[in-house]
């Protein structure tokens, strides 16, 4: 397997590093956040105030209905003291499904029906949230942060028009066990919050359970190659194979034979 070493405070200054560059070089100074309480969002959150000032975060904490572990969010914000807003989603989540449960009793001669999807359903939330959020990030004048790691990214562990929705990605380079590696770099972070249990807040299951794989085999399959069992690395790469839609830019297919085709 390849050799790997990981500087986790480096990684950490060169991200702060990073923020601060793109926004001298796209004119910004101030960021939106969406909260989770989770460990993504919580170091994102940390290199955004120690690249730009906690005044110029705005960290949007966004309930579906009601979020059981809200108060981590609300010790994120505390903890690190930017500005903080709660906006409840469960309205507009309720109001979509009710339109498109109507068109399956009601629909019009000639319309298809709408068959209800729980993956749909649970994919609804970071649409809304992501919709919210840009909503706010131009209210404000402020750039929109991503805070989807390369592990997620890497089994298509994230939503298309949600989570992937930002202006940059701020984790997008890292995998998750280096995230929790950065975050316990930073004092100022509770370290139960960094440590804790990813999940995606609306399934109700961890993110390893409705993956089927742990972020460790991940991480090592990124980083090294290989996690030592080729069958969870097939797992992996048929993932990876899979999803890379949502990694590139929509295909663009060109109109006249001969041109080369976007890959």
């Amino acid at each position: 397997m390849k050799h790997y070493e990981f500087d986790a405070a480096a990684a950490r200054d060169g991200l702060v590093a990073a923020i601060r560059a793109l926004a001298k070089q796209q004119g910004f100074s101030r960021v939106v956040i969406g909260i989770s309480g989770g460990k993504d969002s919580t170091v994102c959150a940390a290199l955004c105030v120690r690249a730009l000032g906690a005044e110029n975060v705005y960290g949007v904490m966004l309930p579906d209905g009601e979020q059981k572990d809200i108060a981590d969010s609300v010790r994120v914000c505390e903890a690190l003291g930017f500005h903080r807003r709660t906006i409840n989603i469960g309205p507009m989540h309720a109001a979509l499904k009710a339109a498109t449960d109507q068109l399956q009793t009601t629909a019009a001669a000639g319309e298809f029906s709408i068959p209800f999807s729980r993956e749909s359903d649970i994919n609804v939330g970071p649409r809304l949230r992501m919709t919210t959020l840009r909503y706010i990030a131009q209210a404000v004048g402020a750039r929109l942060v991503g805070t989807g790691n390369l592990s997620e990214a890497t089994v298509g562990y994230c939503t298309k028009d949600g989570d992937t929705s930002c202006d940059f990605s701020l984790l997008g380079a890292v995998t998750s066990v280096e995230v929790v590696q950065i975050g316990l770099t930073m004092p100022e972070l509770p370290r139960d919050l960094v440590e804790k249990t990813p999940t995606d807040g609306l399934s109700g299951s961890s993110d390893e359970e409705r993956l089927g794989l742990r972020y460790a085999d991940i991480h090592s399959y990124i980083r090294l190659g290989s996690c030592g069992d080729a069958e969870i690395d097939g797992k992996i790469a048929a993932r990876e194979r899979a999803n890379m839609h949502k990694r590139r830019m929509p295909v663009v297919l060109k109109p006249f034979p001969g041109e080369d085709e976007t890959p």
